[in-house]
């Protein structure tokens, strides 16, 4: 039906939106004002204690600064209630004591007719409740026994027994005055080629589907027979049903996601039902069908991040992919997806019935961010020992960056792969977020070196001397920045050792981050564009920042016009000093933990000759020289820039090895003891 220009303009000026919107919700009275035409209130679209929720008279629109929902009062209306556009302007209409527009007869004539087949739907649902009560339904009602649905949950969930004759609900509705093709077009009959029409659900637990207004516009139905065709079966397309709008329990988990914050979407109606009845009132299921777009838009009113439970088998794990697929476009900031993987073979109601509620709600809460499911399934089990097929998998990724529609969501998404990317990778042998060591107990093994005591070697071995204070890193970190600012090819050229390379200052390393990701989905990338996302990331001028740090004994790689060759060997070079230097720094880290902490003697208090307890001083000393040695490799032959003045020496190591921290000093008499 099309509206004259100018109706619904002068619609909306004759309503205020508080008429409207304030018939649902009560407005706080401390924030609100009345005469401003300035409302508050808690917001009718999500759970809250406090008002969140704003609605302008003056502008004609509300606004949630919780949930983000916004619009005018047409929008409300549908958003809010469910209605129709056309509903919506109506109630608008009559509120304001306007005449609609002359209606299109033939939308009036689908309107009367939708509301025909609702009545007829619900009187369908009374007639399948009523024959689960009788004779014929007793292996129905057996079954939703052993499947622990108490009789509370069945009338909740108003589950009712399709008998098995072929007529009975057609003749029944026929009896009361039901036209045979209000019946077909409802989805209730089918019509034979030849014959009388039939039932569609013959012999199956029937299970009521509702709309979010609580309105009946289809079923499913689970068969007894074990020789059925289909086990479950859902109403076809009808001008009540969509499928793919709708969700299974939407209604009543719309309420429960609002108080809880969060929602749970299960693959099918038995699912919803277990994890209702074990107290998990906020879940769907989508009808028989991959979870489409409109799904997930719904999902997202009620949840800024639903949990999709699957089976952790391999047509779970192709679930997810599908999930996935349909996703990526319609991601953008807050509003993402989790997967919770179950055990391999069993669904959500199996496992709450074998092993509890507690067990099904540990695996909601180890559920999988999105991206991570995205990269198992890019990677798992497949070989990347060629550089062509490494190139195979940027490609993929960077196809997949392309789908994301948000771009603050998109870059986030690149950085979180590019670390993945990295960590993949990174060469064997590297050390990567180990714990920290502790000395080794029990005797050594057979054929295993012997580590000498402490000795005064190793107090000035190439671990001390290649430890350098804050400044020097800060300025090394600042350099290598400004190399890969001025020449961008170095980026690409040295992806995987920057990728590797740990930054120990807290406002350079976001700056690596960045350059990382600008180039990761391919082609180049200018220094006035890598300039712009790094002034952007440390809210200043970057390039300032970086020359104030790096002192002019490092800057000399990285200064404008220098030799592109020269450049990225003296960039390696330092990437492969500041890799070498964190990892002594957190050798040194663990060894003086391991040596300070409670655990420096064994349990009888023995200690050697040097006031060590056995075996400490051995295991540290070699700890240390086996790092030293692995520095020294590093730093072998490097084209070293930086000042070597011994002052630059690590004072926490230095006054570590002075004070000899691994020799138990004897406690002094009158001091206090514990």
């Amino acid at each position: 039906m099309s509206l004259p220009p100018g109706f619904l303009d002068e619609l909306r000026a004759r309503v205020p939106i508080s008429e409207i919107v304030g018939r649902r919700v009560t407005w706080d009275a401390r924030k609100s004002s009345a005469a401003r035409g300035d409302f508050w209130a808690c917001c009718p679209f999500h759970e809250e204690k406090s008002p969140s929720f704003h609605v302008d008279d003056r502008k004609g629109f509300y606004h949630c600064f919780g949930c983000h929902a916004s619009g005018d009062a047409i929008k409300f209306l549908t958003e809010r209630e469910n209605m129709g556009f056309m509903d919506a302007v109506e109630e608008l209409a009559r509120a304001a004591g306007m005449e609609m527009p002359a209606r299109d007869p033939a939308v009036a004539e689908r309107a009367e007719k939708r509301r025909g087949l609702a009545e007829w739907m619900e009187a369908a649902a009374a007639f399948y409740r009523t024959q689960l009560k009788g004779a014929r339904a007793a292996d129905a009602r057996a079954y939703i026994a052993r499947r622990g649905v108490s009789a509370a949950t069945q009338a909740r969930f108003e589950i009712g027994y399709a008998p098995p004759d072929r007529r009975a609900l057609t003749e029944h509705l026929s009896a009361r005055g039901a036209p045979i093709q209000a019946l077909l077009d409802a989805g209730l009959s089918a019509q034979s080629d030849h014959g009388a029409p039939y039932d569609r659900f013959i012999d199956r637990i029937i299970f009521p589907i509702r709309d979010a207004q609580g309105a009946c516009i289809a079923f499913g139905g689970r068969a007894m027979a074990a020789g059925a065709k289909a086990k479950y079966l859902n109403s076809p397309q009808t001008p009540l049903f969509d499928k793919s709008r709708t969700l299974f329990n939407i209604g009543p988990a719309r309420e429960a996601a609002g108080r809880v914050k969060s929602l749970i979407v299960a693959e099918g109606y038995m699912d919803v039902i277990a994890l209702v009845e074990a107290g998990l009132a906020h879940a769907v299921a989508p009808l028989g069908t991959a979870i489409t777009e409109q799904q997930l838009v719904m999902m997202w009113r009620l949840a800024d991040e639903p949990v999709i439970a699957l089976d952790g088998d391999a047509a779970g794990l192709a679930a997810a992919a599908r999930v996935i697929d349909v996703a990526l476009p319609l991601l953008g900031p807050g509003k993402a997806l989790r997967f919770a993987l179950l055990p391999q073979g069993r669904d959500p109601d199996d496992l709450i019935r074998a092993e509890g509620v507690a067990a099904m709600r540990a695996v909601l809460e180890a559920a999988e961010p999105l991206v991570a499911l995205l990269w198992r399934r890019e990677t798992e089990g497949q070989s990347f020992d060629s550089p062509e097929r490494r190139a195979a998998l940027d490609a993929r990724l960077r196809a997949l960056l392309a789908r994301i529609g948000d771009a603050s969501v998109r870059d986030h998404y690149r950085a979180a792969l590019a670390e993945r990317r990295a960590a993949l990778f990174r060469p064997a042998g590297m050390r990567s977020g180990a714990g920290p060591w502790t000395p080794r107990k029990g005797p050594f093994k057979r054929g295993a070196p012997v580590l000498e005591g402490p000795v005064a070697a190793t107090k000035s071995s190439a671990l001390a001397r290649a430890r350098s204070s804050a400044a020097e890193m800060r300025g090394r970190e600042a350099a290598i920045l400004l190399a890969l600012l001025r020449c961008p090819s170095l980026i690409e050229a040295c992806a995987e050792e920057i990728a590797v390379t740990e930054f120990t200052q807290p406002d350079l390393d976001p700056l690596r981050r960045v350059l990382i990701s600008a180039v990761a989905d391919g082609g180049a990338v200018s220094t006035q564009a890598l300039c712009a996302l790094l002034d952007a990331a440390a809210g200043r001028d970057a390039a300032a920042l970086l020359e104030a740090a790096a002192p002019a004994a490092q800057i000399g790689f990285a200064a404008s016009g220098a030799d592109a060759a020269l450049a990225e060997t003296a960039l390696r070079e330092s990437l492969a000093r500041q890799q070498s230097e964190s990892t002594l720094r957190r050798e040194v880290a663990e060894a003086e933990a391991a040596l300070g902490g409670p655990g420096a003697q064994d349990g009888s208090g023995a200690q050697d000759g040097s006031g060590m307890a056995p075996g400490v001083g051995l295991a540290i000393d070699g700890r240390l020289k086996l790092a030293a040695a692995a520095a020294q490799r590093d730093l072998c032959g490097a084209a070293i820039t930086e000042d070597g003045d011994e002052a630059h020496l690590s004072e926490a190591l230095r006054s570590a090895i002075e004070r000899e921290i691994w020799v138990r000093k004897p406690r002094r008499r009158g001091d206090a003891t514990n």
